[in-house]
């Protein structure tokens, strides 16, 4: 076991990111970008930079706790279609923590419906818009580790046992990772307050819930063996960014045209390759798209342009997993217009 044979403190089983690979990437792109596909590219950069910076701040506190413990970060799994991308598991001596970290810009309320609603200033201006709920985005992940653990036990007693205790013995938690960010959960319900913490309050929280278990404490050894077996369940995400932006062209014209549709709700926009314009699926997404666009003050293309849109159309996902699968729309995006999306779908299938 050799450094295993006692742990004093954190060990990073897992601590690079693809995020990191994933900007490598975009600033080469960027380089040789321009007009609106340089916006763009600019845009995801700011978004995948905003999501490093939150990981990497819930990796200082796991680093400087002190306590003994294994970490895998940024895992991605998959298992019967589903997919999960899980910001950190943590195996400690009686829980094992998955943790979605936001690091959200604006302030946050939660109300009794459970529904988050983020407030962000803006040029002297206050605006309100829904979020979709990370503690429903991290549920999900929970949902596909359990089954995919699950599956992979080997016979039926050691998966009832597995199933039996994975409420007891696996936590999800939630942490806001910019400190700057005012939380209201005045009304929110008592499960969803205990869900969601502050970056600072990590490993207090940590350490109360493992107090508070009646399970007996896991072994070191056994503790290095869960991680590794989730570890092997790891694949890589790779992602395509020159496929993803090859169907953003920079000619004047076109971008005239979706200026053109922001001011007057213009058709302009060229038939695309399939013809799918004339359809109240296209029509409706296209007007979602102009709504936000105004509430937002960003360009319409910048929430999905015209190819991306026909592919949701041609994909028809029926959940956040099933979108992230369409090129376009990664996890900071469907977290931001998913469910909304979703919902204008629902009403075609």
């Amino acid at each position: 076991m050799g450094i295993f044979d006692k742990l004093n403190g954190p060990v990073f089983l897992k601590e690079s990111s693809d995020a990191a690979h994933q900007l490598e990437q975009l600033n080469r792109l960027y380089q040789n970008a321009a007009g609106s596909l340089k916006k763009q590219i600019e845009l995801d950069m700011k978004l995948l930079s905003y999501g490093i910076s939150g990981e990497e701040t819930v990796a200082f506190e796991l680093k400087n706790s002190f306590m003994p413990m294994v970490v895998l970060h940024d895992l991605f799994l998959e298992h019967e279609g589903l997919s999960a991308q899980i910001d950190y598991l943590v195996v400690t001596k009686k829980k094992v923590f998955i943790i979605e970290c936001k690091n959200l810009f604006g302030n946050l309320e939660v109300n009794s419906n459970g529904d988050f609603i983020r407030t962000i200033g803006f040029n002297g201006k206050v605006k309100k818009a829904g979020i979709y709920s990370p503690i429903t985005q991290n549920q999900r992940h929970m949902d596909l580790l359990r089954k995919l653990r699950k599956d992979n036990k080997s016979n039926f007693l050691s998966k009832m046992l597995f199933d039996t205790f994975f409420e007891e013995n696996y936590q999800s938690i939630v942490v806001l990772a910019n400190p700057k960010t005012v939380i209201n959960m005045k009304y929110a319900k008592k499960d969803v307050k205990e869900k969601i913490i502050r970056s600072d309050q990590l490993i207090d929280y940590m350490k109360m819930v493992n107090r508070k278990s009646n399970s007996d404490p896991t072994p070191d050894k056994k503790m290095l063996e869960i991680a590794e077996s989730y570890l092997s369940y790891h694949k890589e995400k790779t992602i395509d960014y020159s496929q993803k932006y090859q169907q953003l062209t920079d000619e004047p014209e076109v971008e005239q045209e979706v200026e053109n549709e922001v001011e007057n709700n213009s058709n302009l926009m060229p038939a695309p390759a399939v013809n799918l314009e004339e359809t109240e699926v296209y029509k409706q997404l296209k007007e979602y798209r102009l709504k936000k666009s105004r509430e937002e003050n960003i360009k319409p293309y910048y929430i999905y342009n015209n190819a991306q849109m026909e592919e949701l159309i041609r994909a028809m996902p029926k959940t956040i997993d099933e979108m992230m699968r369409v090129s376009g729309f990664g996890e900071a995006k469907c977290a931001k217009y998913g469910e909304d999306i979703l919902g204008v779908l629902a009403g075609f299938r």
